[in-house]
């Protein structure tokens, strides 16, 4: 009788860290069915909290009072302005390279909001809390001056009676968002805050191990949310939608035909498939819903591109089981609200900011250098002279 071959045994890919433990944290737990922020499940939060409210649990540390709360806007509002030289700056960025990405603008504008900031070098808890609430409030105008400058307007002023998420609008538009935008805005933000050890996170944490200061960490990280396989997934989802729209306008194609080619030609198609949630984001459903609202009151206009996204997602899942991510529903219900798709990203920054600077606080906090090792798979020793 021949032995039975032995079954070979499947080394997992841990290629990207996939799979792998690297630290802990009490900021957020992401699992299979929840994600959580210090104790508070994401549903929860994006029904009951406000932006506001998740930025203090996330920076602070602890649900925020009454009192607690309006203290915080009050600073936040206060804290909006931005140096007349950063602002400067940008404007001249942006008209003298109007190609330059958003991001990379976002980028020059906190790394020189560093050198503005006294408490730049300290990494002393109480100041890391202070630069943290300052970035987080000044985010949202340096988008604000980056967009009315592509668009060759002046940059409107910070409202400092403002939510953080009206705000953001505000500045970006120079319209006062009426209370549904304001308020899908703010649950987008709430959805996008934080999400353990994501790349950028990660990045974040990083740099902060080697105990360099604040901002370099968050400039860190701004760069690697940039990334389409990152932050940019929502930017490039839409853009592969107005792709289907206008290859399908008139009839000229289906939509089941763009998809078999975009198989066929082994497109990466953006907005779909998650490192963790294998079965599903389920922050995408929420913020469908409440994109589907915000449509709703735009008529055809808006429903058409929710019904595109909706065709598409169907054949994802019927032809390669992945399910679409929060940056699928989110870059439609951005263009829903009129935001220029090169802003989505950085949208993304007005509200991870939270979730990176709360991380980099817990580096600091009880710090070791982040240093892992590599397997080497170069060629062997050998002589330099034959």
């Amino acid at each position: 009788m021949n032995a039975t071959a032995p079954q070979a045994t499947k080394v997992p890919d841990t290629r990207g860290l996939a799979g792998q433990t690297v630290g802990d944290t009490a900021i957020c737990e992401v699992n299979q069915t929840q994600l959580v922020y210090r104790g508070y499940e994401i549903a929860d939060l994006a029904a009951h909290a406000s932006f506001d409210e998740v930025a203090y649990l996330l920076l602070v540390g602890h649900k925020p009072s009454a009192t607690e709360i309006a203290e915080f806007k009050r600073e936040q509002g206060g804290l909006r302005a931005i140096p007349a030289s950063v602002r400067d700056a940008v404007v001249r960025v942006v008209k003298e390279s109007p190609s330059a990405h958003p991001m990379c603008i976002l980028r020059t504008g906190i790394s020189l909001l560093s050198h503005l900031d006294a408490e730049c070098e300290s990494n002393d808890p109480a100041a890391e809390l202070r630069k943290s609430k300052r970035l987080l409030a000044q985010i949202p105008t340096i988008i604000g001056v980056c967009q009315a400058a592509r668009e060759g307007r002046a940059p409107v002023e910070p409202d400092a009676t403002l939510s953080h998420a009206a705000n953001l609008l505000w500045c970006i538009t120079g319209k006062k968002p009426d209370e549904l935008t304001a308020r899908v805005m703010d649950v987008s933000l709430v959805l996008y805050a934080e999400h353990d050890f994501n790349a950028s996170t990660f990045a974040a944490r990083v740099i902060a191990s080697t105990e360099t200061d604040l901002h370099s960490a968050i400039c860190g990280a701004i760069g690697a949310l940039k990334g389409p396989l990152h932050g940019g997934a929502n930017e490039m989802a839409m853009e592969m939608l107005k792709d289907i729209d206008a290859d399908c306008a008139g009839g000229a194609m289906s939509v089941e035909t763009w998809m078999k080619r975009a198989f066929a030609e082994k497109r990466k198609l953006m907005g779909f498939g998650h490192r963790v949630y294998k079965n599903g984001d389920h922050r995408a459903p929420i913020l469908r819903a409440w994109g589907l609202k915000l449509a709703a009151n735009l008529g055809p206009s808006g429903q058409k591109w929710f019904d595109l996204g909706d065709s598409v997602q169907a054949i994802m899942l019927r032809d390669k089981a992945i399910h679409p991510n929060v940056d699928f529903p989110c870059g439609i219900t951005y263009f829903c609200m009129g935001i220029p798709v090169p802003q989505y990203t950085p949208i993304f920054v007005a509200s991870r900011i939270t979730g990176w600077c709360a991380h980099a606080m817990e580096q600091h906090a009880n710090n070791r250098i982040i240093r892992p090792l590599a397997t080497y798979s170069g060629p062997a020793v050998q002589g330099w002279r034959v």
